[in-house]
């Protein structure tokens, strides 16, 4: 394992936490390479995608989807390689005002200081009681 590397990324997920539990992507948007690219598994995002401006579309997607915000509630394992973090956790909040619950992991690939891929990878918990 990287240190740095696992720096870099754990800064990474504590902005993307902010961003989802706010909606202010900003910080996180700001680690981001200009060559970044994500691959998300669902939706009109499906799929691969490339560059800062696409990735803010798609982050501020997700804080519309999930207003007024969505709270990680649990990290349930982190595994990282020299150029790689991995992060599993749940979440839940509200999703077009239904309740949410969900299982996730999301990868982050980082170069140097900074951020220069995300994949997405989802299990829903289905809907709270």
């Amino acid at each position: 394992m990287n240190q740095k590397t696992m720096a870099v990324a754990q800064q990474g997920f504590e902005y993307f936490t902010h961003g989802l539990a706010t909606g202010e992507w900003d910080l996180f948007l700001e680690m981001l390479t200009d060559d970044f690219t994500f691959w998300f598994p669902i939706g009109s995002f499906h799929g691969f995608n490339q560059g800062k401006e696409r990735a803010r579309a798609f982050f501020e997607y997700v804080s519309e989807v999930f207003s007024p915000g969505i709270t990680i509630t649990s990290i349930e394992r982190v595994t990282s390689s020299d150029t790689t973090v991995v992060f599993e956790f749940r979440d839940e909040g509200k999703m077009r005002g239904e309740p949410y619950k969900n299982r996730i992991a999301v990868s982050f690939d980082i170069r140097g200081d900074k951020i220069c891929g995300y994949r997405e990878y989802l299990g829903s918990d289905g809907k709270s009681n």
